[in-house]
């Protein structure tokens, strides 16, 4: 499988979402993320990052608070969300920019 910083560089939208175990606000993203894959399929990649296993990049990208979500496109920032969105906003910042 291709590693982050691969992912992220493409130009498929590439939603990453910062959680953590302890985290009881990130156990309601799962069910969110699965939802946004199986309406887009390969329009998207998702990958969840555990900020306690991952803090460079947690601090890369200034995660203060999770979740975060942030949409990358060809490497950069296109939309970073912090808390739990709801799929249908995710899905419409993702088709801002597929």
């Amino acid at each position: 499988m291709a590693n982050f910083h691969e992912l992220i560089n493409r130009n498929t939208p590439t939603l990453v979402d910062f959680y953590a175990d302890w985290c009881a606000p990130c156990r309601m993203m799962p069910p969110i993320l699965t939802d946004v894959k199986s309406k887009l399929g390969d329009k998207v990649n998702v990958l969840k990052v555990d900020v306690d296993k991952n803090n460079k990049a947690a601090m890369k990208y200034g995660i203060r608070s999770i979740p975060t979500v942030i949409l990358f496109k060809s490497g950069k920032v296109v939309w970073k969300k912090v808390g739990v969105p709801q799929s249908s906003e995710i899905l419409n910042a993702i088709k801002k920019v597929a």
